[in-house]
């Protein structure tokens, strides 16, 4: 077994699954990375018994830093026909099996891969980085980037860090991506007035309230589409609405009180998401108003920014060079990107091994060969923190 996969099967071994307490994986991943020579920061969450961590390899206090970016935890795996056990690392061929091994556990083991190669102890043939390389490693990135949020809370406070640029590696196939949406989870509560369903005509349902806020999605949709200025480098060119989630009533004799929609925005770089909840606010009176009574509440429960970096910065001209590609590329998908530059002002990019299309299935795998490209191109990116 090789290096890498030796640590691949380390991290795959731990079912960090999201939303719950990530302790034991993140005591490995800090103890390797201390075992490196690594400056290690153990970040407190919001939620009891979750962290992150946030680690130094280089000077301190150096501007021109880079940070690589990895979650570490994945989505679940009830109800999924995996062929092995999901939290085993299982070779078949070229092909290493296991949940997380594209999105995005492949990635962070380069990443300490690349930590323990460039160990001070370790590295007699490398000169000294003069430049620091920083390893930021969240949890709860699959339920809405949550655990980024006190990472970046504590580094944006620390004078010491002087990053420059970030690289998240999520599975982009090793393109170089500079752009994605960003996303508005929300709820929208559809109040109405229980009865008796022998006399319906008593009550107010709340599933008719919100059969009327499903339509004004529909609109919203309709209305984006036209008004938005079309971005062809997406494959949807346009903001995106979607409802995922419906539940309501109690029981079938009983007028429901209470319908509740869980939807989504799917922002293009650019736009914001508070006119359209407007637009969404304006449309729960109106259908108030067609019911006769009632009342609709529209709540956020999360949101990150998407991300629009510049094709021409160092940092895009440098990952180009060491990914060997010509041109940039953009993902459908949301990562923890638009965070780190917002609240940092650092440049990002999106580049890591693997492919998204097997993320979050059964027999999730990542290749032999896009693990060794991963890890020269870290190699590469390291390389410039020595000039």
């Amino acid at each position: 077994m090789s290096d890498i996969e030796q640590v691949l099967a380390s991290l795959v071994g731990f079912p960090s699954v999201c939303g719950l307490p990530n302790g034991d994986i993140m005591d490995w991943i800090e103890a390797f990375l201390h075992s490196c020579g690594a400056d290690v920061q153990r970040i407190p969450g919001e939620a009891s018994g979750r962290s992150s961590l946030f680690a130094r390899i280089g000077p301190a206090s150096t501007p021109g830093g880079i940070i690589l970016s990895a979650h570490a935890d994945v989505v679940p795996v009830t109800g999924q026909d995996w062929s092995s056990d999901p939290f085993v690392l299982t070779r078949r061929e070229d092909r290493l099996y296991g949940r997380g091994s594209s999105d995005m556990k492949g990635f962070l083991a380069c990443m300490l891969r690349l930590a323990q190669r460039n160990a001070t102890s370790d590295t007699p043939d490398h000169a000294p980085l003069k430049r620091p390389l920083y390893l930021a490693i969240s949890h709860d990135e699959e339920i809405g980037c949550v655990g980024v949020r006190s990472l970046l809370a504590d580094v944006e406070g620390d004078q010491a860090v002087r990053a420059a640029s970030c690289i998240i590696g999520e599975p982009t196939g090793l393109q170089v991506a500079v752009a994605h949406k960003g996303k508005i989870a929300f709820e929208i509560r559809c109040h109405g007035q229980a009865a008796h369903s022998a006399n319906p005509f008593l009550g107010k349902s709340a599933i008719s309230l919100a059969g009327y806020m499903l339509e004004a999605l529909e609109r919203l949709q309709n209305h984006i589409r036209t008004t938005e200025q079309h971005d062809s480098r997406f494959d949807v060119p346009f903001s995106t609405v979607q409802a995922g989630l419906i539940s309501g009533g109690a029981a079938l004799n009983i007028v429901p009180d209470l319908c509740t929609i869980t939807a989504e925005i799917r922002l293009l770089p650019g736009y914001e998401g508070a006119p359209y909840l407007k637009w969404l606010e304006n449309a729960g009176l109106d259908a108030v108003k067609r019911l006769g009574g009632g009342e609709v509440e529209i709540t956020v429960t999360n949101a990150y920014p998407g991300l629009n970096a510049s094709p021409l910065s160092d940092l895009c001209s440098l990952a180009l060079h060491e990914a060997g590609r010509n041109q940039v590329s953009v993902i459908d998908f949301g990562t923890e990107a638009g965070l780190f530059s917002e609240k940092l002002g650092v440049d990002c990019i999106v580049c890591g091994p693997g492919s998204i299309g097997r993320a979050h299935k059964a027999d999730e795998y990542i290749t032999d060969s896009e693990l060794a490209d991963a890890e020269r191109f870290l190699d590469g990116v390291v390389a410039s923190l020595r000039s």
